[in-house]
């Protein structure tokens, strides 16, 4: 976004806006599940609550205007809050299998382009007493930093903020950077670790539909750290994640796993911290990492991701692909091309996403959110997508598939299940 014309897409927004199509709805789902209650939330209670603070996300009563040659933010003249805070008619969900059903039906429905690219939907309550509320807000709107934004802006109680946050890794301070001919001459070396290695056919390379199947789990936060810092060289939670996801799928896809020796998966990389001010947005690089889902030995596996995370995070992959990409995108037909071989199914097999969420426990109207998860929707050759995100020491991963393609991801979540145990009996194995 320029100064000039601050309420044009960004090169990045305005192609996420254009992956949409009838088979792509272009929007996340987070899912908030909050703790037991003797009645259900108070609809009209809650949208006052969260019209209060819409200030503080410009975007949240703004559309999307394409009529244009350029597609940017508009105010939404006719801006209601109950067309985007509603409770489904459908909502009577008795059991977890009920409520998975009604996020995945959620997931598969498109946002209405006419109004401001964000719902709440109000589920339950659950047979427990439990009540879910599923966020949707489109891609084009924010990425998964800016998501998380969106939640502690509008929708969490007020809440005390926990002390500064350590600096992120590879953030390149004022000595460090490097010089403009580094920068070049390194792009393509970068280019060709993260593209080009073009492998056997994805068996996530499917046609889809826009039916979408969604199935959920957890892992302790503070299990994953143990299991990280067990190994001889430290991994990062992302790195245990990655592990869990490969053993997940090499479990989930046995009957082939002989011919299968590694998959690719696409890791994005938030840049946020590279934008002073962080504004609402797509920030969003990658690093592509070989799973090695022939390895049958669980720390080895993450043994083997995490050196290969390692190097690619030192070398910066991530932000000279980001620079790359905007420099050729600059040519349109240099850049649509470029697009075309980092989105190809050789290049990787799955998207694998990890957000920080709050790392203090959080409230909505009072009542604890004892889970939350993340979901983001497959892509055209690219069948299955897994996001994970943390709140308050437990780590949420959700799984969406179109289930014509690849049907019961919840046998998936199960096999993630027993990969992370695995792993962590593993670790503790003197």
């Amino acid at each position: 976004m320029t100064r000039e014309d601050p309420d044009r897409l960004s090169a990045d927004d305005a192609h996420i806006l254009g992956l949409e199509s009838a088979v792509i709805s272009g929007h996340t789902l987070k899912l908030v599940i909050l703790e037991p209650a003797s009645g259900p939330l108070d609809l009209d209670a809650l949208r006052t609550a969260v019209a209060e603070r819409l200030s503080s996300q410009p975007r949240a009563t703004q559309r999307i205007d394409t009529s244009g040659s350029e597609p940017r933010w508009t105010a939404a003249t006719a801006f209601d809050i109950s067309d985007h805070i509603r409770r489904r008619e459908d909502a009577a969900c008795a059991s977890r299998a009920d409520l998975w059903r009604a996020v995945s039906t959620l997931m598969s429905e498109h946002l209405d382009r006419e109004r401001p690219l964000w719902t709440l939907d109000l589920i339950g309550p659950l047979g427990d007493g439990r009540e879910a509320i599923a966020v949707r807000i489109h891609h084009a709107m924010a990425d998964g930093i800016a998501a998380v934004r969106f939640l502690d802006d509008v929708l969490w109680d007020r809440h005390a903020e926990p002390g500064p946050r350590e600096s992120r890794p590879g953030v390149r301070t004022d000595s460090t950077q490097r010089s403009k001919v580094d920068e070049v001459l390194r792009m393509p070396a970068a280019m060709h670790r993260e593209l080009g290695h073009r492998g056997s056919r994805s068996p996530f390379d499917r046609p889809i539909s826009a039916a979408r199947e969604l199935a959920f789990t957890v892992a302790p936060l503070s299990e994953l750290k143990t299991i990280g810092a067990s190994r001889p060289t430290r991994a990062t939670v992302n790195d245990v994640l990655l592990g869990i996801v490969a053993g997940g799928l090499r479990s989930w896809l046995s009957a082939g796993a002989g011919a299968l020796p590694r998959l690719r998966a696409q890791v994005p990389v938030s840049l946020h911290h590279r934008d002073e001010g962080a504004e609402v947005g797509n920030r969003d690089s990658f690093l592509n990492i070989d799973l090695p889902l022939a390895e049958p030995d669980p720390l080895t596996r993450l043994d083997r991701i995490s050196a290969e995370t390692r190097k690619r995070k030192h070398l910066d992959d991530a932000d000279e692909l980001y620079d790359l990409f905007h420099a050729l995108g600059r040519v349109k037909r240099v850049g649509e091309a470029v697009q075309r071989l980092a989105g190809s199914a050789r290049e990787f097999s799955l998207a694998i996403s990890n957000v920080p969420g709050p790392p203090v426990p959080v409230s909505v109207s009072g009542r604890r959110v004892e889970r939350l998860f993340s979901s983001s929707e497959p892509a055209v050759h690219h069948a299955l997508r897994i996001s994970a995100i943390s709140c308050a020491g437990i780590v949420g991963i959700g799984l969406c598939t179109d289930p014509e393609a690849l049907p019961d991801v919840a046998r998936l979540a199960v096999a993630m299940e027993d990969s992370y145990a695995e792993l962590r009996d593993a670790a503790s194995t003197p």
